[in-house]
């Protein structure tokens, strides 16, 4: 709960310390005493727009701390954490400075934040209801789930959220197979025109070099053989090395046996060099056929060398790296028809998440239309002893566009009024007047009362335009709401008044250089003058001061 309010130079407001308690509070005091700058200055430190105009004259800025109160674990912990701020271990402040230009500063237990995350912070801690607020019960974003709330729709709608998220996934996972495929249905030409091409050619790892090798000789074939023909005459003519070694042996071989074996091994040797000139005699021979043979294949290899060279560089690829990309597009054509198989179970897949989440969410819906005519019903109860017996309330729910279904369901729900019988009902800032909303908002809060986590709440001219048994009844439902929220009102009415818990005076005080608005809180005798003071005016009378007491008497 809202347990300190200190303001600096806020308008009239010069220095201002307020403390709060639980229940009922109600502010009272004459008309522009200064009781909506209250208001305003607590908007400011709870991420309300600032203006210039707020700081008081002749001061360079202005602030306003508010301080709250919390159970140990409340939804303000879980955004603290996501924006990084450190974790309260006691009460949370909220801080708001405003200069002289309009420019202001946010401070969250004294860390320097946005103005939207106090205002995201105060959105959880304190709710003003009131005819210009745009917030709580106000905005439409709310309604689903405040009726979710009232009807014990929290599991139900769980549900719905797990089925979303579900469905989502699985239309996601089929989304991107699918885009996959179409990737590749997208190559699938170019894929099988080039698989064709690696069949045809069939390249084998270090083919190209051997080609390039073969090509080198044969390109040179005549110098080749013209040296190899030459080497066969000096090995094999009559004058060549073969006659020559031929002779040498013979001559040898002749005289051997009369040298006592001393010429054996030089008629070994001899023999061994006839043996190598006669195999390197056939293989120069060969040789020069092989060559003349391969001459005719020139062209052929020099077009699948071209052809090797030109089908790696179309693919980025060295020529030795072919075989590995034709294993690879293989297998991307072969997965084609895989993926093709996958893609039907993925949306088999798809189509029941999404059975999944319509079923539970047309639950959700059914459950949600029982609950929106039991709190028709409930609030119509509270409508005529606030002079609003005429009016209509309805809770519609209706069913959205499937663009717009979502994790809370594919319901919209907005509570709607009529002001006058057999009027349209429409939005509720657009149809009630001041007044009026301020009593609907009331209506509203106390039959809901067990639903909304807003600790706080603040009233602004709930009891605008009525009096007597309709006040009366105004400050009964402000003090059964009390009884589980802390409540603050500010108000005219003497009867709503007498209902607070605590009660506080605001005073404009004025000497000749300035003019200043205080808070006074009031004991039992003052608040019996003030309260006599609301009913009868400047002259408090006798007849004031006892009815004054007769109200204070039927509060208790």
């Amino acid at each position: 709960m809202l347990s300190a309010l200190a303001i600096r130079d806020v308008v009239l407001i010069d220095r201002l310390d307020l403390s709060f308690r639980s229940g009922l509070s109600v502010l009272t005091g004459e008309t522009g005493a200064g009781k909506s700058i209250l208001l305003d200055a607590l908007g400011l430190a709870l991420g309300a727009r600032a203006e210039s105009g707020l700081v008081r004259t002749g001061r360079d800025q202005a602030s306003v701390t508010a301080e709250f109160d919390l159970p140990t674990r409340h939804p303000v912990d879980d955004i603290l954490a996501e924006a990084d701020l450190d974790p309260r271990e006691g009460p949370l402040i909220l801080r708001r400075v405003v200069t002289a230009d309009g420019r202001s500063r946010g401070y969250v237990n004294d860390q320097p934040t946005s103005v939207g995350m106090l205002r995201r912070l105060g959105d959880t801690l304190v709710e003003i209801q009131g005819q210009f607020d745009q917030r709580g019960l106000m905005d439409p974003g709310t309604h689903r789930d405040t009726l979710d709330g009232f009807g014990g729709l929290a599991q139900a709608a769980s549900a719905v959220a797990t089925a979303w998220t579900g469905w989502h996934a699985a239309a996601k996972a089929h989304t991107d197979a699918r885009a996959q495929v179409e990737r590749a249905r997208a190559d699938e030409a170019f894929l099988r025109h080039a698989v064709q091409e690696l069949d045809t050619l069939s390249p084998q790892v270090g083919e190209e070099t051997e080609l390039s090798e073969t090509r080198n000789v044969l390109a040179n074939a005549e110098a080749v053989l013209q040296a190899m023909n030459a080497a066969a005459d000096a090995l094999a003519s009559e004058t060549g090395a073969e006659a020559s070694l031929g002779a040498a042996l013979r001559a040898i071989e002749r005289i051997s046996a009369k040298a006592g074996g001393r010429l054996d091994p030089a008629v070994a040797a001899l023999e061994r060099g006839a043996a190598e000139i006669q195999d390197g005699l056939a293989e120069i021979q060969s040789a020069a056929a092989d060559i003349e043979a391969d001459g005719a294949r020139l062209q052929d290899i020099e077009d699948r060398l071209h052809a090797i060279r030109d089908l790696a560089r179309k693919h980025g690829v060295e020529p030795d790296s072919l075989p590995v990309l034709h294993r690879e597009m293989v297998d991307r054509l072969a997965s084609l028809d895989e993926q093709g198989g996958g893609l039907a179970q993925l949306s088999a897949k798809e189509r029941e998440a999404r059975s999944t989440y319509e079923t539970a969410a047309k639950s959700l819906s059914e459950a949600r239309h029982t609950a929106a005519k039991r709190l028709d019903a409930a609030i119509t109860k509270e409508l005529p002893p606030l002079k609003l017996d005429k009016a209509r309330f309805e809770t519609a729910v209706h069913r959205l566009d499937e663009s717009k279904w979502g994790p809370s369901g594919m319901d919209g729900v907005a509570f709607q009024v009529a002001t006058n019988p057999g009027a349209a009902s429409g939005a509720l800032s657009k149809i009630a007047s001041g007044g009026e909303l301020s009593r609907f908002l009331l209506a509203l809060k106390v039959t809901l009362a067990g639903v909304h986590p807003v600790p706080t709440l603040v009233f602004d001219e709930v009891d605008s335009g009525v009096g007597g048994a309709v006040a009366a009844a105004v400050g009964d439902r402000l003090a059964r709401l009390s009884d589980r929220l802390q409540v603050l009102v500010v108000t005219h009415s003497p009867q709503v008044a007498a209902q607070g818990a605590h009660h506080w005076r605001v005073e404009k005080r004025a000497d000749s250089k300035s003019t200043t608005t205080t808070v006074v809180g009031l004991d039992e005798a003052e608040r019996r003058e003030e309260i006599a003071r609301m009913l009868s005016g400047a002259a408090i009378t006798a007849e004031a001061r006892a009815a004054a007491d007769s109200l204070l008497m039927q509060s208790r």
